[in-house]
């Protein structure tokens, strides 16, 4: 299994996560976050943001969905303007429901 955190614009949330359903993938978390790439923030005349408004996703999927989430996200997610984002992977190592205390998988 893999972990997925995608930073995206907040605008392109309901797209990305419409194009996640139709790619077979519903279950997610979203956080909104600040943050700031390679362009260092934003200049609007002489007032510099250098801590923009994003949102972040965090998907664990399994590895036969890893690609089809990634296109999902970036068919979405895609302006062509710098900050579109960025999106990350890790192997996830088991995961446990916290109700139950139950090992859902282990992964290897």
């Amino acid at each position: 299994m893999k972990l997925i955190r995608a930073i995206i614009r907040p605008d392109r949330e309901e797209t990305v996560v419409k194009q996640l359903e139709q790619a077979g993938i519903v279950s997610l978390t979203k956080t909104d976050v600040l943050g700031r790439g390679q362009q260092r923030g934003i200049q609007v005349g002489a007032t510099v943001y250098d801590e923009i408004p994003k949102l972040q996703l965090l998907l664990v999927v399994e590895d036969a969905q890893v690609e089809r989430a990634i296109a999902a996200i970036e068919g979405a997610a895609k302006t062509g303007q710098p900050g579109d984002g960025k999106i990350f992977i890790s192997p996830v190592e088991a995961t446990y429901t916290i109700r139950t205390g139950q090992k859902v998988t282990e992964c290897s």
